[in-house]
């Protein structure tokens, strides 16, 4: 267990305790801060054959979203205190591996930082740079570790809670033939958005139709939402994105449906109904009041549920054949028909 008392690392080391011999947490690697030494942890439970798909949850990433991690938290611990009672949830994970990673970045986390303790931005850390251009600074810079977004040194190897991440992904994720990952961020827009890569190019991702048939099916059975699909390219082009890096990898492998998401939720809406958060650091990627804090946590348990449905019953939605085709169609059309006129 851990030596500090970042609540956070508290809250998942109580739920690691709580759900005993259904989950296998391991340490991955150890981030050191002054005198302090944090874990990055990662927590699986379900079907552990590859032969199953499985999904991952990522928080924490950027250590000044601490809403990210709690969400991932959130779901976590509802899955541990229905492990309890919830039958139809052991029969799901017989058919299921699940994944969490809910701290990727404790030390950002602990300074309240968007980086890790060396200055790196971990999302702008990967051996990936953008094939068009980027926005200054933004993008990904490696100017300064004192200027934001810093990628790292030019060749040098990723940062250790960007290594623990992938190696999780790889081990877990990649090694299936079908997986999907969240990575819970906030700080952009007034509108909760599900991007997916690319973040390097504007170019369609090659899962486009698969990316597409998900859309359509959480359109059809939550017909209310309000969540935004769209590609991150969309808004903005990055170095050395994570997701990105990955995907790539998954696609050098044969048979491979890796489906990377992001749950960018707007926190401008938070500040919008409290602007005196404005004046807080936090405050801008946080809903610093507990009742919006648990409006937020609420929200999107839907959306991580219907994603771990969603994984366990891929086979019934994935598009095949003529069906791939049109949903492919469809996908250009929604996402990209202004660009491919």
């Amino acid at each position: 267990m851990t030596n500090c008392d970042l609540p956070e690392l508290v809250d998942l080391e109580r739920i690691i305790e709580a759900g005993g011999s259904h989950l296998d947490a391991s340490v991955i690697c150890q981030v050191r801060k002054d005198d302090r030494l944090f874990p990055v942890y990662a927590i699986t439970l379900g079907n552990p054959d590859p032969k199953v798909p499985a999904i991952g949850f990522f928080g924490g990433v950027h250590g000044l979203e601490r809403i990210g991690a709690e969400v991932v938290i959130a779901y976590l611990q509802s899955l541990v205190m229905r492990l309890q009672w919830d039958s139809m949830l052991h029969q799901q994970l017989a058919s299921v591996r699940l994944v969490f990673m809910p701290i990727v970045n404790p030390g950002g986390v602990w300074q309240g930082t968007r980086a890790n303790p060396n200055g790196v931005d971990l999302m702008r850390n990967a051996p990936l740079d953008a094939l068009e251009r980027v926005p200054y600074l933004i993008g990904g810079q490696r100017i300064s570790a004192r200027l934001p977004w810093y990628r790292g040194p030019l060749n040098s190897p990723m940062e250790a809670e960007s290594q623990a991440l992938c190696q999780v992904v790889e081990a877990e994720l990649l090694s299936r033939n079908f997986s999907i990952a969240l990575d819970c961020h906030s700080g952009f827009g007034i509108h909760d958005r599900i991007w997916f890569p690319y973040a390097h190019t504007a170019q369609p991702i090659q899962h486009l139709p698969e990316i597409h048939a998900l859309k359509e099916i959480f359109d059809q059975t939550n017909s209310n939402h309000r969540y935004i699909f769209e590609p991150q390219s969309r808004q903005y082009l990055a170095h050395g994105d994570l997701w990105d890096y990955l995907y790539q990898r998954a696609n050098a492998l044969p048979a491979r449906n890796f489906l990377p998401l992001t749950l960018e939720m707007g926190s401008w809406m938070w500040v919008k109904k409290n602007p005196r958060q404005i004046f807080s650091r936090h405050g801008m990627f946080n809903p610093l009041i507990e009742h919006r804090q648990q409006r937020v946590l609420r929200r999107h348990m839907t959306w991580l549920d219907f994603l771990t449905r969603a994984t366990c019953s891929h086979e019934r939605w994935i598009p095949t054949g003529q069906s791939r085709v049109q949903q492919q169609a469809r996908a250009m059309e929604h996402w990209y028909g202004e660009i491919h006129r």
